[in-house]
């Protein structure tokens, strides 16, 4: 590739790497935030509520915007409001301004992805696409990890202002980087926003999301009985949503070209990163539950025993993706989905007694499965979309890995709770990570169907 490509490439990874990792490094810190700010467990878990809601509400209209504006606008704005937000929560005088610091935050981290992901379509040639894949990778997958074992480290020595005080430098120096380096690719298009799809993207993506992950948290009556009425009102939405995106690829400009379903290997990728997200979700919620109540461990060192893990998946993603590039996804992805559901069965048989190197080298096992779906899903999905799909399609694909990650955390955490009641914590967890395999079945059938893409058709209207 050009040096230009590249230099674009490696700038948008590093920011994407960055706002992942601020999306993880806040958990270990609620229970510090409540303390020094004064306020309650179900105040200060808004704190992660506000920014997932943001990242669900935000990323479906990426879409549109990654189309309307150049490339280096859409890189500015969304680094610039990421920086602003950091900033923000360094200096904040109380919850309130800390919570408005998130939601900007987010703002920022909903774009990156999905403009990280386009651009790579956008300049990269098909046959090398699994290669530059595969280093993505790292960003959804370290990033994630990294964040709660950084701020355990932080947080043993320093005020939880430090947290944002070490992203802030990094992302600042993004910033000036792609400022000064970041050229625009692609052609801008020139339709309209629809306003009304924008306004159900609110109570729709929003509303799923609260409520699958209220149901997850296990609060109060009254606290599941609102978020039950969030989840039905935003699947009424987001019928709606869907109904009015189907109305407009007639005759006007949907918000998320829906069109990317067409393409048969795009629906499969979707539905094989849909599960496998949800047992990753569902399993960086379980397993900190097991190591800290039933082994008893601390928040830093639960960090670090999950910490491995996430590097595997990470350090696979660039190998995976070569291997993509010469011998296709069929391979990897069969591979990597049985060896999720032999994992997350291992996983059915823990007890008080497992040894804690055992959990660490399983983990690593699961890490090491998804790194083998992950890379050729998007890559597979995403080849065969037209240019003018290429935001659409990785938005929508952004937008699902949310709305499966709150779905396999409520489900899951669900399934813990009742089982725990019944028979303890040990059935619980084990009944869980049962259920989380079973789930992961779906991923072998599927994996199974997934077919090296061809250069993009020209699609039939």
């Amino acid at each position: 590739m050009p040096k230009e490509s590249v230099a674009v490439i490696a700038t948008l990874l590093v920011a994407t790497f960055v706002v992942i990792l601020n999306e993880t490094i806040m958990n270990v810190a609620l229970p510090r935030l409540m303390l020094d700010l004064h306020v309650s467990a179900s105040t200060i878990q808004w704190l992660s509520t506000g920014f997932m809601l943001t990242m669900a509400v935000v990323i479906p209209t990426t879409g549109f915007v990654l189309q309307r504006l150049t490339t280096r606008t859409v890189f500015l704005l969304a680094m610039g409001a990421f920086c602003a937000g950091t900033a923000l929560a360094v200096v904040a005088p109380g919850f309130e301004v800390l919570l408005l610091a998130r939601v900007i935050q987010a703002v920022g981290t909903a774009t990156m992805l999905p403009l990280l992901i386009t651009t790579i379509l956008t300049l990269v040639p098909l046959e090398r696409r699994g290669s530059v894949m595969g280093n993505v990778t790292i960003a959804i997958s370290v990033a994630p990890a990294l964040g709660p074992t950084v701020s355990g480290l932080i947080l043993q020595a320093l005020s939880w202002r430090f947290m944002f005080v070490f992203v802030l430098p990094i992302a600042l120096l993004a910033l000036a980087i792609g400022a000064k380096y970041l050229t625009n690719i692609g052609e801008k298009d020139v339709s309209k926003l629809d306003v009304p799809s924008v306004i159900l993207t609110v109570p729709a993506f929003g509303g799923v999301v609260y409520g699958l992950s209220g149901i997850g948290g296990q609060g109060d009556d009254g606290s599941t009985v609102l978020a039950i009425a969030a989840l039905g009102i935003g699947v009424v939405s987001l019928a709606a949503f869907v109904l009015r995106q189907v109305r407009l690829q007639t005759g006007g400009a949907p918000l998320l070209d829906l069109r990317a379903f067409r393409f048969r290997m795009f629906t499969v990728s979707t539905m094989l990163l849909v599960v496998a997200m949800m047992a990753l979700f569902g399993s960086v919620i379980l397993l900190p539950i097991y190591l800290q109540q039933v082994h008893h461990l601390d928040s830093v060192t639960t960090g670090l025993v999950l910490l491995p893990g996430g590097l595997a998946m990470g350090l696979l993603g660039p190998v995976v993706g070569r291997l993509y590039d010469r011998i296709g996804p069929l391979p990897l992805t069969v591979t990597g989905s049985v060896l999720m559901v032999l994992c997350l069965w291992q996983f059915s048989l823990l007890t008080a007694l497992t040894p804690v190197w055992w959990i660490v080298t399983v983990y690593m096992g699961l890490s090491a499965g998804l790194a083998l779906l992950f890379t050729p899903a998007f890559t597979s999905g995403l080849n065969p979309l037209p240019p003018h799909l290429y935001s659409h399609g990785s938005a929508i694909m952004s937008t699902l890995q949310q709305v499966a990650g709150a779905a396999g955390t409520a489900l899951l955490v669900s399934i813990f709770a009742v089982a725990t009641a019944m028979s303890g914590e040990e059935a619980g967890i084990r009944t869980a990570f049962l259920v989380a395999a079973v789930i992961a079945v779906a991923a072998v059938g599927l994996s199974a169907l997934m077919r090296k893409a061809q250069a993009p058709p020209v699609p039939a209207e």
